[in-house]
């Protein structure tokens, strides 16, 4: 069987969530810098069996365009031409990083711990792939 990932990219530090093999559940995976993003993804997608990628895309409350929107969207086309066999989906991602901040903030964790930049990265990617997870199941 294979998986789902999710990217929630930024550009510095690219957040990423994987799902369980019968695409039920997402999990948070790891934080990459993002220059080494590809590199990571050709690993991921071999090792992990990944069927589909689904990337956070940014909008603002209006639905424009954020000032990374088109950095997404030649990611999406580099994912596409990096791994032809991968279906590749943009998703809007509003709102992600303060659900994100508000889950870590619940969760128990240190202060210290929860100002880690990284983390609310991998867990907005992790919100983002539930959010594609449960779409893709109706």
């Amino acid at each position: 069987m294979s998986k789902a990932l999710a990217i929630d990219f930024g550009l510095k530090r690219t957040g990423l969530a994987i799902s369980d093999e019968s695409m039920i559940f997402a999990f948070g995976l790891k934080t990459v810098e993002s220059k080494l993003l590809m590199q990571e993804l050709k690993i991921l997608v071999e090792k992990e069996k990944i069927s589909e990628i689904v990337i956070g895309e940014p909008k603002r409350l209006d639905t424009s365009d954020s000032h990374i929107t088109q950095n997404v969207r030649l990611l999406k086309e580099a994912v596409e031409k990096n791994f032809p066999l991968v279906q590749v989906f943009l998703l809007d991602e509003r709102f992600t990083s303060k659900m994100a901040s508000a889950v870590i903030a619940q969760s128990g964790l240190k202060k210290k711990d929860r100002q880690q930049k990284g983390l609310i990265d991998e867990v907005s990617a992790t919100i983002i792939l539930q959010d594609y997870l449960q779409t893709r199941m109706k």
